[in-house]
């Protein structure tokens, strides 16, 4: 047979294999540029950004944020004209085994991924506003910090359309391995263990999510999402032991990705060591990387199994989001480093919350529902957490900032405090922030309507019980402020040696003030976000 394909033909006794083909054409395919534009803009830039770093002087290396948040911009502009019409694919194989329509080609620019590409690179976009003034107060170098924020966007954008395992890996890794670096730029030793802890643990995830994937392609014969799915329904008997065992590695190195337990332990103490952009950056577009590569794998390729991970899912998502918010209760405001551990305790209780619509995908007799309120919420809460994030940047400028820091700060600072307290009330679910409100019930309803009614009310009983440290600290904003304290973070700065500024940096104004925007236009219009939970997302 390969003799007849390759075009054999014998001569005497010796047989002669020629490697040309019939028709050369066909094996070349041309590569559709619109689809691939997001995250290949931002990979461009990551290269331009290091290539002039080597020639710009030092006193023009501010330049280089601009280009960054320039590029970033560029590549959210270029999801436009994937909008409209059927989902686009590239770099597709035309004889893949059980492949229908687009599954059996490795890039897709379909619905689920123009979501969460805009999530990806608008959280890349607010986190390089936010460093702006980071790197420069802190001394960063800023070429590698542009550069590996650049690259480890690029990675976080082409993984929601990839539709191969082998992509999906790749990809993961690209948003994963310059992570690393950005946690140690600080010029500590808690930023070197911060680093250290994060890279550990997730080599570890890694190397256990390859082990499955391994036993996933020995199983199924494939690597296309698609091809898995049928290949695992018609797997050998003697083969579905090593298929189930393969699903389960490889569903355990994602739920690492989005911190859910009991793959959590590294989220406060690397939020706490990295730069504060970089922890910001980390508890949204992280998250959303891992979030939509675990939808990918379960939904698509271990489709077969869908009642197994659908309730291996709906238990992680429960006991997520009870130990995220039990962490955030034991947390004391009058430490240093507690807002943002309160904040890292949060977004791995937030984990959980988003891990309830996946868990429904696997009851539910269609995916778009679940699916679309994981999407929406995901938008929502990465709007918000960046923005206090930022405005933990804005006040404590660094993260030794404890939650006491933020006494009486509505008298000092009207606007940073008002807009604080509605990231937090949004993050509760709590009007005026109904945009959050609007999240959780669509969470709330997934689970009820694919029968996980037990997974609802741990839900609610969560809600309550995050109720008291979000309004905890709302309610420190509007306290008196002790005396002799003019200002927030005063304390943070005299022990840094560096003497508190009066006004805030243009680029955290941008930040603060996008983010606040944002999250008030889609409070007062939140059909321009929750539209996504009735559509089709695949």
């Amino acid at each position: 047979m390969l003799g007849t394909a390759l075009g054999s033909h014998s001569t005497g006794q010796t047989t002669v294999t020629s490697l040309a083909v019939a028709n050369p054409g066909s094996l070349i395919q041309s590569v559709d540029w619109v689809a691939i534009a997001p995250p290949l803009i931002a990979a461009l830039a990551a290269l331009a950004v290091l290539v002039t770093d080597l020639f710009l002087p030092a006193r023009h290396k501010r330049w280089l944020g601009r280009l960054t948040a320039a590029a970033l911009a560029l590549a959210i502009v270029s999801l436009l004209p994937l909008t409209g019409g059927s989902p686009r694919a590239t770099f597709c194989a035309q004889n893949v085994t059980g492949a229908t329509d687009n599954a059996g080609c490795s890039y897709v620019a379909d619905h689920f991924a123009l979501v969460f590409q805009l999530l990806a690179l608008g959280g890349a976009l607010i986190a390089a506003l936010l460093s702006a003034h980071t790197v420069e107060r802190e001394e960063l170098p800023g070429g590698e910090y542009w550069f590996l924020l650049l690259s480890s966007a690029t990675g976080a954008a082409l993984l929601p359309a990839s539709r191969d395992l082998a992509t999906l890996v790749i990809a993961l890794e690209v948003a994963s391995l310059p992570a690393f670096a950005l946690v140690a730029l600080r010029r500590d030793g808690r930023g070197a263990e911060a680093a250290l802890k994060f890279f550990l643990s997730s080599v570890t995830a890694t190397a256990v999510m390859l082990l499955g994937i391994g036993f996933v392609y020995a199983a199924s014969g494939s690597l296309h999402l698609g091809a898995v799915a049928t290949g695992l329904e018609h797997a050998p008997a003697q083969l579905k032991p090593l298929a189930e065992a393969g699903a389960v590695l490889t569903l355990a190195g994602f739920a690492f990705k989005v911190a859910a337990v009991p793959f959590h332990f590294w989220v406060p103490d690397t939020y706490t060591g990295a730069p504060l952009p970089v922890a910001g950056y980390l508890s949204v577009v992280g998250k959303a990387a891992g979030l939509a590569g675990l939808a990918l794998v379960t939904t698509i390729a271990f489709r077969p199994y869908a009642h197994t991970w659908g309730l291996v899912l709906a238990v992680l998502a429960a006991v997520t989001m009870t130990v995220g918010n039990a962490g955030a209760l034991r947390q004391r405001f009058d430490t240093r480093y507690s807002a943002v551990r309160l904040l890292a305790w949060s977004s791995v209780g937030q984990a959980g919350y988003l891990l309830v619509p996946l868990a429904a995908a696997g009851y539910a007799p269609t995916t778009s529902d679940p699916l679309g309120a994981t999407a929406a919420y995901a938008l929502i809460y990465g709007v918000v957490n960046l923005g206090a994030f930022g405005v933990v940047a804005a006040v404590g400028r660094r993260s030794e900032a404890g939650v006491d820091d933020f006494r009486g700060l509505f008298a000092r600072r009207r606007w940073t405090a008002l807009a604080l307290a509605f990231f937090l009330l949004c993050l509760a679910g709590l009007p005026p922030g109904v945009i959050g409100l609007f999240g959780k019930v669509v969470v709330f309803r997934a689970a009820v309507d694919a029968g996980l009614g037990w997974l609802a009310v741990v839900m609610a009983v969560n809600v309550v019980v995050a109720l008291y440290y979000y309004l905890r600290w709302t309610a420190v904003l509007f306290a008196p402020a002790p005396e002799g304290a003019e200002e927030a973070g005063e304390r943070v700065a005299a022990a840094a040696g560096t003497a508190p500024e009066r006004r805030l940096p243009v680029s955290l104004t941008a930040t603060l003030g996008l983010t606040a925007s944002v999250a008030v236009v889609l409070s007062v219009a939140p059909q321009l976000v929750l539209q996504v939970v009735g559509g089709s997302l695949f």
